[in-house]
């Protein structure tokens, strides 16, 4: 059953979202993909153990004391999703990588603007850094979270720059 909190933040209120045991949800106040009511479940105090223990962990990213999180998470989404998703994943702390590269991991540069959207359809924001996903050029290209978010979170990252693939 899921349920989520809204915790205030250093770069704004994130609602979180627990679904049993794991950490399903991460969202901005004006997140591109909304979560149904379904996703979200009942509102809960920030006092939930895992909700309480993924607020801690953000605000430990966010102050520059965690470069990982550590608590359970799970994602849903279709089959081509969860490869991107996974490939975010595998994106270094301080690391960048383009929407070109992803999709050439996945065997196929043609598929960038594909990759593009299930980066933008990622349920978990900073967890799964979606953030470390920059245009072809080191260019910052949207986020779910403002550019001035995504901004933050890159020199939060220095040094920034480093290309993973």
């Amino acid at each position: 059953m899921n349920r989520h909190a809204i915790v205030s933040t250093r770069i704004g209120d994130l609602t979180l979202v627990a679904s049993d045991n794991a950490l399903a949800g991460v969202y901005f106040p004006h997140h591109w993909v909304k979560p149904t009511p379904e996703t979200l479940g009942e509102q809960v105090e920030a006092t939930d153990a895992l909700l309480s223990e993924a607020a801690r962990q953000l605000d430990e990213y966010l102050t520059g004391e965690r470069t990982s999180f550590d608590i359970p998470t799970v994602l849903r989404g279709d089959e081509f999703q969860r490869r991107v998703w996974s490939i975010l994943e595998e994106i270094p702390y301080g690391a960048t990588s383009s929407y070109g590269e992803i999709a050439e991991r996945l065997g196929d540069r043609t598929l960038a603007q594909q990759v593009g959207k299930a980066v933008g359809q990622n349920p978990l924001s900073i967890v799964v850094p979606c953030h470390r996903v920059v245009g072809k050029n080191g260019s910052l290209t949207g986020y779910a979270g403002g550019l001035k978010r995504k901004q933050f979170l890159l020199d939060l990252e220095e040094p920034v720059g480093v290309r993973l693939f």
